[in-house]
């Protein structure tokens, strides 16, 4: 058993486009460009992530969260400003202050920091 090198297995380049009635190619029309652009939003620049995590642990050290709620609350603020919004990050820590686990200074100081470390895009 050898390798088959006969013109069957090729593949072939497509037909040429058929001449139109004066015996020219046929032109296409251009299409018109449509740039669709989402509105720009207000996220965590990640560039600037480690002064971000140490101004957070310090809020969070003085707060009354335990360790390993405040290790989870960190990753998902970084997550939902970083991917969604800043925004949707303040609702997040919100839901916090409703629960008694943030104060509203605590809660007023993150939102400043989300803030401070945003950028557009």
């Amino acid at each position: 058993m050898g390798i088959n090198y006969s013109n069957s297995t090729r593949r072939h380049s497509p037909p040429p486009p058929a001449a139109n009635k004066d015996g020219q190619k046929p032109v296409r029309k251009p299409r018109p460009k449509v740039k669709v652009t989402a509105k720009r939003q207000s996220m965590l620049n990640t560039h600037r992530l480690a002064p971000f995590k140490y101004d957070m642990n310090e809020i969070l050290d003085s707060s009354a969260m335990d360790e390993a709620k405040a290790s989870s609350f960190l990753a998902s603020v970084i997550a939902k400003a970083s991917r969604q919004s800043t925004r949707e990050a303040k609702e997040f820590v919100r839901t916090f202050l409703d629960s008694g686990d943030l104060t509203k200074e605590e809660t007023d100081r993150i939102s400043r920091l989300l803030d401070k470390y945003s950028k557009y895009r």
